[in-house]
């Protein structure tokens, strides 16, 4: 699954959201099940703002994590979060 976002507050607040959550239980799993996330950025300056959303969400078991800076995202957003979950 992807998560297309404008800004690193924004796409925290998408991670937070019932939405990811229903999609991972419609395929069997959690937010908790979660073991690798893949960012997506058009600034890796901006990274540690994302890094410390990840940390609120995810404050006992962190999953994998790597981040890549691009050029540019699809509808010009700023961040996109691939995740990888266990059923």
């Amino acid at each position: 699954m992807k998560i297309q976002c404008s800004s690193v507050k924004i796409c925290g607040k998408l991670l937070r959201t019932e939405n990811l959550s229903q999609i991972l239980e419609a395929a069997g799993s959690s937010m908790q099940n979660i073991v690798k996330l893949t960012v997506f950025m058009t600034d890796l300056a901006e990274f540690s703002k994302l890094n410390e959303v990840f940390m609120e969400i995810f404050p006992d078991n962190q999953p994998a994590r790597s981040a890549v800076q691009v050029s540019r995202l699809p509808l010009d957003t700023l961040v996109e979060i691939e995740a990888v979950a266990t059923l």
